[in-house]
Parts: structure tokens; C-alpha cells; sequence
């Protein structure tokens, strides 16, 4: 049981982990007798040498007995203390080398043994020899240590021998530790091989079969669950897949249908709604628009009638604004609603729908005029434009008819779309006026600053005319009637001039063929020379506002003509493309505009006022440079230009 409960990579890693370890151990001992055999064969290289240096000595000691002159008592010193040295690093050991004695065998007590017999009975008679100058004493003693170097000799030989017999046993382990990891990389590789297809082979070729059987639509296959890891979990997850597919498919056509339907649904439901907004969007009376959407609304959701009311928020009552399947009874009883009052007047004072029954209906909401229509079901819903009630618009179904969650969605929406058009004409309606309005507050001023002081001027001067001929001073009323004269042809002047203002309009060649026509008529007019400068590049402005720029130009041109007594007048068109800058310069004889107030007569006054205002209309600015004798300076800069058609 707990086999099964580890998981499949846990599984290979543990047995893999073990090979390993048994691997890792083989192939150390294989190394640490592999490094005791160096160690051994550096002893047994070492022991023979130590049989060399004996017979050496034996061959030095004789020379120096014989008196041989190439040897000497130094050298048979030296060759003590190497032998010496060698046989204390062979007790000791040098694992650096490596070199070693083996414990087996009782080498290494051998060799301890034999270092005392050297030194108790061979190096005190070499030692003895090299101290004495007796010649018959020096010949014994080389007799003596050839009888004993023989014997020591014969000892080193059989420690060689146990030391070869050792190293011989240790190579005969190596090859056994060599043969078993041989033995244990087959085992192991026909371990590893069994298992994999224990474990993953046959589980895999069991999924690939039940794959194939699944894609053969197959859908009954299951697979055995043998052990809780991947491939066990994989299997679960298979036979899940297996059930679910299975019930997929059996119910896959009821499913298919379902969705079909929806997606009918959608569709109608997506066409509705951009129909009825499309109609929405064309221009009409607010009435026909609300018939034309209250009539395919009902064709929309098969209503068998349906009533439409525009809220009047300042009466709090509701106005019966367009109908469709109902009697002129029931439209002259409902006309109007008070705010609350049955279902309609409950829409009112929410943001959404309500839908009742004529059984259900409660003594607050009774629909009398409904259930006398035979109507059984009504909704209502809001129009709602920024979450304000704006009206209300009611569909009646002769059946008992639940509205479905998409179905009132779909109608709460297309209130919202009704009020965003029924606003829309509002504001459109609101514009319009408020341009009528401000025209005829410009006409005004343009009346006020004309004809009306000159007429206050005639009626003085008349009654001046009067008093003169009442006195008989008729050089004096020769005179009012000379000023009444000249007053009466400046008056006819201005209205021709404001006719000329008032019809006079940007034509498709643009502002800078207007300005070349009014300047051609400032010159005919007074004489005045005119000079025009068009520089730069640029998108044109709005038909409307490059009329008001056209008027204001023509307001200074008028200035300058009426009260400056110039002689020249230069105009400069600049075009770039962030904004556009007309000055209209003259070399008149200017005015104070802040200080010498007297300088600027009252009409001169009204006028920059109406440039001014005219400017900040457009959202740009009017700016007027003068001082007396110095001429008088126009700017009109106009705001950054956006992307306009040409």
C-alpha cells in the first residue's frame, strides 16, 4: 500500500538513488584496493631494495677490509643510514605515495621484527667495523656479518614473498569487485528495464489504448486504476473525461439545439435593438419618434399594445405622447398621469421596470383601464437619460406573458437609447434658439450703435428745426435742416452697411477671397489704399467661424473707414498649423483706448465690445493697439486648428 501511495518520479528516483549508491560503494572499494595494491607494490619495491643495500654492504665492508682505494668508510656510512631511513618509512607508512605495510599475514609484525634483529645483531657489528683500525678484528667481523647478512637476507626475502602473496589476494578482490559491478550494472539494467515497463511502459500503452478506443468514439472505455501516482491519477482523470464525454455526447444534440436557439435569440435580439437605434438616429419630430419606436418595440416583442408618456417633472405629471392597440376610451382616460399613479406613475419614481397581471393587481396599482382593454400582463419601463426619469413607455399583452431576463434587458436598453434621442433633440432645439438668440442680440447692438443714435440725433435736431421756425430764425433752421439731412444719409449709410454685414457670407473660395473683396470695396468706398499679405500654411477653420472672423474684419475695416482718416490700411493673413492670425494695421490718427476716454466716441466703444465678444464665441481673441497719432492695430488670433476637411 505504501508502494502505491508514492508517486511515479519518487519511484524512479528511489530505485535510481539506490543503484546508485550500490554503484557508488563498488566503485569505492574498487579504488581502495586499487590504492592498497600501490601501497604494497611501493613496500615490496622498497623490501628489495633494502636486500640491495645489504649485499652492498657486504661488498663495501670487503673493499675497505681489502683496502680497495675507490671505497671508503663514508660510503658504507652513507649506505647504513639509507637503509636505516628506508626500513623506519616502512614501519611508518607514506600515504602520499602511497606505500605501506599490509596488516594480513603478519607482514608488518615481520617487518618490525626483522628492523630489531637489524638493529641488535647487523648494524652494531658494521658500526664496530667502521670504529677499528685492527686489520685481523676488521676481517673477522666481515666474516661474520656475510654469515649474518645471509640470514637477514633470507628474511627479507620471505616478508617479500608474504607481501607478494598479500598483493595477490588484494588484486584477486579487485577483480572480484569488478566482476560484481559488472554483475551489477546487467542486474540492475534488467531491473530498471522491468520496472519502467512496470511502471510507465505498460500504464502508457494502457492511456494509448484507451485513446484509440475514445477517437473509435468508444466511450465506454475505462481504465484500471493500479497505483496512486501520475499515471494513476492520469487513469482517473481519463475516466472522468470518459464520463463527461459520455454525457456530452448523449445529450450533445439536445445541447446543440439549445444553443442554436440562443443564438436565434441573440441574433433577434441584436437586430432589434440596431434597428430601433438606428432609427433613433434620424431626424424627426420628437412625436414621430416616439411612435415609430413604440410600434417596433411592440412588433419587436409581439406586444399587443403599448403606450408611450413624456414626463413633465415641474407638473409631475405624465403626458400620453404616443399609443398603439388601445381604445380612445382608454386614451382620453389616461391622457394624463399623476406621478405615481398605477404602473406608469411607478415607473416614474424608479430606475428600471415593473411588470404586473391584471390578477395580481393591488389596490395602490388596480389597472382598471387595462383589464377593461382585456389586457392580462403589463410592463412598464423607464426612459432614463443620466439617471434622470425623462418618461415612461408601457407594453400590453392580452395573455399572461412573463418577460424574460434578456427580453427586459433588451427593452431596458432601448428606453435608455429613446431618451438618449428624445434629449437630443432638446439640446438641439436648445442650440438653435440660443443661436437665434444670439443673433438677434448682435442685431441689436449693430441697431443700437447705428440707426438708433442717429435717429435720437434727427429727433433733436428736429426739434431744434421746430424751435427755430416758431422763432423765425430761419438761417438757424436752414441749418437743422442742413444736419437733419446729413444725419439722414448717414443713417442710410449704416443700414446699408449692416445689410452688407448681415448678407454677407464666406463663399467656398475661402476667407482670404472674402478679405480681397471687402478690401476692393473699402477702397471704392473712401479712397483708402489697402495692402494684403497672406503667408503660411494651414487647415481651414468651420464655415460658421471663418463667418464671424469675416465679420469682425469687416467691424475694424468699418473703424477704420468711419473714424481713423486714414490713408492706408494693411492687412496681414498669417495661416500656421495650430492657429490662424488676421492684422488689419492702419495709419490713421489712432486713440487712447484706456486714458483719453473722450478720444473714443461711444459707438467706437460698442464696437471693439462686439469684436470682443465675437472673438470669444470662436474661442479666440480680439486684441485692439492704438495710441493718438500712431494708427490703430487689429489682432485676431484664433484657436489651435484640429483635423478639418479642406
Amino acid at each position: 500500500m505504501m508502494a502505491n501511495k508514492l508517486s511515479l518520479s519518487t519511484k524512479i528516483f528511489g530505485i535510481l538513488g539506490i543503484f546508485f549508491l550500490i554503484a557508488l560503494v563498488g566503485i569505492g572499494l574498487t579504488l581502495h584496493v586499487s590504492w592498497r595494491l600501490e601501497g604494497v607494490a611501493a613496500a615490496i619495491n622498497d623490501m628489495g631494495s633494502q636486500r640491495m643495500r645489504t649485499q652492498r654492504l657486504a661488498y663495501l665492508l670487503s673493499a675497505i677490509d681489502q683496502r680497495l682505494p675507490a671505497v671508503t668508510e663514508v660510503e658504507a656510512a652513507t649506505e647504513i643510514e639509507r637503509l636505516e631511513r628506508v626500513q623506519k618509512a616502512l614501519e611508518a607508512g607514506d600515504s602520499n605515495r602511497p606505500m605501506f605495510l599490509p596488516e594480513q599475514l603478519g607482514i608488518h609484525h615481520a617487518a618490525v621484527d626483522l628492523h630489531d634483529r637489524w638493529r641488535s645483531q647487523v648494524r652494531p657489528l658494521v658500526r664496530e667495523f667502521l670504529t677499528i683500525k685492527d686489520t685481523s678484528r676488521r676481517h673477522a667481523i666481515v666474516q661474520e656479518y656475510a654469515l649474518r647478512a645471509e640470514s637477514f637476507i633470507r628474511e627479507i626475502n620471505q616478508l617479500i614473498d608474504l607481501m607478494e602473496r598479500n598483493y595477490s589476494d588484494s588484486t584477486n578482490l579487485l577483480r572480484a569487485y569488478q566482476i560484481m559491478l559488472v554483475l551489477l550494472a546487467i542486474v540492475g539494467t534488467c531491473i530498471l528495464i522491468a520496472y519502467s515497463f512496470t511502471l510507465i511502459v505498460r500504464p502508457m500503452r494502457e492511456l494509448q489504448e484507451g485513446i484509440r478506443r475514445m477517437t473509435a468514439e468508444d466511450f465506454s472505455v475505462r481504465l484500471q486504476v493500479n497505483s496512486n501516482d501520475e499515471f494513476g491519477q492520469l487513469a482517473e482523470g481519463f475516466n472522468l473525461m470518459a464520463n463527461h464525454l459520455q454525457d456530452l455526447y448523449q445529450t450533445l444534440e439536445e445541447r446543440v439545439e439549445s444553443k442554436t436557439q440562443s443564438l436565434a435569440e441573440k441574433n433577434q435580439e441584436l437586430s432589434t435593438l440596431y434597428e430601433i437605434t438606428a432609427f433613433l438616429n434620424e431626424p424627426m419630430s420628437t412625436e414621430a419618434l416616439c411612435n415609430g419606436f413604440l410600434h417596433r418595440t411592440m412588433r419587436a416583442i409581439a406586444a399587443d399594445g403599448g403606450t408611450l408618456r413624456l414626463y413633465a417633472e415641474k407638473d409631475q405629471e405624465l403626458y400620453l405622447l404616443a399609443h398603439e392597440g388601445v381604445s380612445s376610451e382608454f386614451i382620453q382616460q389616461e391622457a394624463t398621469l399623476q406621478c405615481g399613479e398605477c404602473i406608469c406613475g411607478e415607473a416614474v419614481t424608479i430606475d428600471g421596470s415593473i411588470e404586473a397581471t391584471i390578477g395580481e393587481a393591488s389596490a395602490r396599482q388596480p389597472l382598471t383601464n387595462c383589464k377593461q382593454e382585456g389586457i392580462q400582463t403589463v410592463a412598464a419601463f423607464s426612459i432614463v437619460y443620466d439617471r434622470r426619469v425623462i418618461g415612461v413607455y408601457t407594453l400590453m399583452f392580452r395573455t399572461l406573458r412573463s418577460l424574460a431576463p434578456s427580453e427586459r434587458h433588451l427593452l431596458e436598453t432601448l428606453g435608455q437609447n429613446l431618451a438618449v434621442a428624445v434629449e437630443n433633440q432638446r439640446l438641439q432645439a436648445s442650440e438653435k434658439e440660443l443661436a437665434v438668440a444670439g443673433e438677434r442680440n448682435l442685431l441689436a447692438q449693430e441697431l443700437h450703435d447705428s440707426i438708433a443714435q442717429g435717429l435720437a440725433f434727427l429727433n433733436i435736431q428736429i426739434q431744434l428745426m421746430d424751435e427755430s421756425l416758431r422763432q423765425g430764425k430761419q438761417e438757424e433752421a436752414q441749418e437743422a435742416l442742413e444736419r437733419i439731412r446729413e444725419g439722414v444719409q448717414e443713417s442710410y449709410d449704416d443700414v446699408r452697411e449692416l445689410l452688407v454685414h448681415f448678407r454677407t457670407r464666406v463663399e467656398h473660395e475661402g476667407l482670404e477671397s472674402a478679405i480681397t473683396k471687402a478690401l476692393k470695396k473699402l477702397e471704392a468706398q473712401s479712397g483708402i489704399a489697402t495692402s494684403l499679405v497672406i503667408s503660411g500654411k494651414g487647415l481651414s477653420l468651420p464655415h460658421d467661424e471663418e463667418s464671424q472672423a469675416l465679420h469682425i474684419i469687416q467691424e475694424a475695416l468699418s473703424n477704420a473707414r468711419k473714424h481713423s482718416g486714414a490713408k492706408k490700411l494693411w492687412v496681414r493673413l498669417e495661416r500656421q498649423p495650430e492657429k490662424l492670425t488676421v492684422i488689419i494695421q492702419d495709419d490713421g490718427q489712432g486713440f487712447s483706448p484706456e486714458g483719453e476716454t473722450d478720444t473714443l466716441t461711444e459707438h467706437q466703444h460698442v464696437g471693439l465690445k462686439i469684436m470682443q465678444e465675437r472673438a470669444q464665441r470662436i474661442g479666440g481673441t480680439c486684441q485692439v493697439h492704438s495710441a493718438p497719432g500712431q494708427g490703430t492695430t487689429v489682432t485676431l488670433s484664433l484657436p489651435p486648428i484640429t483635423a478639418r476637411p479642406t
